[in-house]
């Protein structure tokens, strides 16, 4: 899958998702405190997932309408990196056909993925 993961993700995450065979743009390492909308455009633009733990993503694609081609929430805070990383892993590989043009919300114990974004 193609992702692009919000400079908020730790490079753990970053570094696994690429491990795992995925295409990650890391805002991070292109151009850190960019606005969220053109955090979303980039996504967009990529046809990639967005991955943050930002929640005001939720306010841009719902109340705002802003076209994206899904976001994973993670909301692991607490959490060492390295099980936030094994998390999230986990959760794409078992859910990877739910997760593209869906809002997804990764949690310790569960995935919530809403449709139709």
């Amino acid at each position: 899958m193609n992702f692009v993961a919000d400079e908020n993700i730790d490079r753990q995450i970053v570094e696994r998702l690429r491990e795992d065979g995925h295409t990650v743009i890391y805002v991070a390492e292109m151009d850190p405190g960019i606005p969220d909308e053109d955090v979303i455009r980039l996504a967009d633009m990529r046809s990639s997932t967005l991955i943050t733990a930002d929640k005001d993503f939720g306010e841009l694609v719902f109340r705002q309408a802003l076209v994206t081609h899904g976001v994973v929430l993670i909301r692991l805070a607490g959490l060492s990196q390295s099980r936030k990383a094994e998390l999230l892993s986990s959760a794409i590989r078992e859910r990877a056909f739910e997760i593209p043009n869906a809002f997804s919300v990764v949690t310790p114990g569960t995935i919530r993925i809403r449709h139709k974004l």
